[in-house]
């Protein structure tokens, strides 16, 4: 008999999540597997992170601090539970196993070797856990010849040629801004988690899900990749501009940047309609997309002498009125503020009193189905729900028992 933490049945009218009845092994550190279970809590899971004693998640130290907790930390491990363990001691492995016992889903991001080692690995994982869903995060996944290294985001980045995309031409390399090469990996094992769950649903039994951030680098680079393939050029950056439409970057107004794209001819005569250069789309170097691509430093030049002359919020107001694609490059603060924002739920506070004005980004997936949440539970404190896992576990070799002498 299977024994389980969670009932994974609940009726149609439940406005629950759609993860409601799964349970999340949480081996990860620092961003990519974290992140992966926290859009799965998001969504509904319980997730247990399991952490190294003393110390915990490496990220626990990571700056900017308030009130002795890490706000790096916080951001990707709400709504979680953690419990330390050391998966070297026999006392500890039994516990984690036992978690296994009722667990869907065990995440990690180890270098490969490592889970191996502590007799862990997907394999033997496999026949002793059948219906467990096994996450492995790496850097370079568990094959080719680059499998045993260890990566960090920048060197997922700079392998995959997004940092050859990033900056302005002919000028230094630019890392992405925020940790894309984690993040994205992070997402195709939630991705791919989901996706296992709903085979296993058919099936019966779980999958090795192989992740690689390397790979998820170069699966998120656009046309990139079809383009070199093809015509044997690797693109270059371009600072704000796109590859293959103009006008599409950033312009400088007369007192801030903003950005504008047109995507097409129609949408580009607006554009110049608004902004009082109706000549601009009658010239033949910008007649066509194809035109002004080969001739934009001339059409930056045009636009950017007309755009200088007003204030930005001028411009915005005018070119949205013309239904052309605007907006200004705004802080991470100005972002904060946005009604838009503030309408779609997308900054929501954590329940920590340590941490009264803190919030993290709400959950982007919206669901008819499901009642939305407007706030988040605090990130636990190393080994905070031992106690309660530990009775759990107790109740549950009681029932398995009792369910045996009857």
């Amino acid at each position: 008999m299977e024994l389980r933490i969670y009932p994974t049945t609940m009726p149609s009218s439940d406005r629950s999540p759609p993860l409601a009845g799964i349970t999340v092994i949480d081996l990860g550190r620092v961003l990519a597997a974290p992140f992966t279970t926290s859009v799965l809590a998001s969504l509904g899971a319980r997730v247990i992170k399991v952490e190294r004693p003393g110390s915990g998640d490496d990220s626990r130290a990571f700056g900017p601090h308030h009130n002795g907790k890490s706000l790096y930390f916080t951001s990707v491990n709400c709504d979680k539970e953690s419990i330390a363990l050391d998966l070297k001691k026999k006392a500890d492995r039994a516990i984690f196993e036992e978690l296994l016992d009722g667990a869907d889903v065990l995440v990690e991001n180890f270098s490969p070797p490592v889970m191996t080692s502590l007799g862990y690995g997907w394999e033997s994982a496999h026949a002793r856990w059948p219906r467990l869903i096994y996450g492995a995060l790496s850097g370079f996944g568990l094959s080719g010849p680059l499998s045993a290294q260890p990566a960090y985001d920048i060197i997922a980045q700079a392998l995959s040629g997004v940092m050859s995309l990033t900056g302005h031409p002919g000028g230094p390399p630019v890392r992405v801004g925020n940790s894309v090469g984690d993040l994205v990996a992070g997402l195709y094992m939630a991705l791919g988690i989901v996706s296992a769950i709903h085979k296993r649903s058919t099936t019966g039994t779980g999958c090795l899900l192989d992740v690689a951030m390397l790979d998820c680098q170069i699966a998120f680079l656009e046309s990139f990749v079809t383009t070199y393939t093809t015509t044997n050029i690797s693109p270059v950056a371009l600072g704000t501009r796109h590859p293959s439409i103009a006008p599409f970057q950033a312009y400088l107004c007369k007192d801030r940047w903003i950005v504008m794209g047109a995507g097409h001819d129609v949408l580009f005569a607006s554009l110049c309609e608004a902004i009082g250069r109706g000549d601009l789309a009658r010239d033949s170097d910008f007649v066509s997309n194809s035109n002004r691509i080969l001739n934009v430093n001339r059409l930056e030049a045009e636009l950017t002498a007309t755009l200088v002359t007003r204030n930005a919020s001028e411009w915005i107001e005018l070119l949205t009125a013309a239904g052309v694609p605007c907006a200004p490059i705004q802080s991470i603060a100005q972002m904060a503020a946005m009604p838009q924002v503030i309408a779609r739920e997308m900054i929501v506070p954590v329940e920590d009193p340590l941490l009264p004005t803190t919030c993290v980004p709400g959950n982007p997936i919206k669901m008819s189905s499901v009642t939305p949440r407007t706030s988040r539970r605090a990130a636990p404190d190393l080994d905070q729900h031992r106690g309660a896992i530990l009775k759990e576990l107790s109740q549950r070799r009681a029932d398995r028992d009792a369910a045996k002498r009857t």
